[in-house]
């Protein structure tokens, strides 16, 4: 299974910009898909999931403002990213975990990983 990341560019504060994350395969509805992004330390730091039953994670920083959704039929997982910020310039990261949902431990159980995109918000 290859993670292709797609919608990445630049944007103002207080703007939007979508992700899109295609998986080739055909167990994609039974993946949960999640997005990450790069830490200033190189590190990747989670942002959203959404499990194989429709169930969305959000991590503090970035409840109300960005919405992850999927749509099995295409295999592909989107970030809506609105009220852009300037701290949210960095590289996203597609994510896949083979269980279905997340799991204990530093990667929360991500399996496969796309390549990433990158979002640059000007002030």
């Amino acid at each position: 299974v290859q993670l292709v990341e797609s919608g990445g560019g630049l944007a103002q504060a207080g703007g939007s910009l979508r992700l899109s994350c295609t998986a080739s395969g055909r167990a994609f509805s039974t993946y949960l898909m999640a997005w990450w992004r790069q830490t200033p330390e190189n590190d990747r730091a989670f942002v959203s999931a959404i499990n194989r039953s429709g169930k969305t994670y959000y991590t503090d920083s970035v409840k109300g403002r960005f919405t992850i959704s999927r749509d099995n039929a295409k295999n592909t997982v989107y970030l809506q990213m609105d009220n852009l910020k300037p701290e949210d310039s960095t590289v996203y990261f597609c994510a896949a975990g083979e269980s279905g949902d997340l799991l204990p431990g530093a990667y929360r159980g991500m399996d496969l990983w796309g390549k990433g995109a990158l979002v640059t918000v000007s002030s």
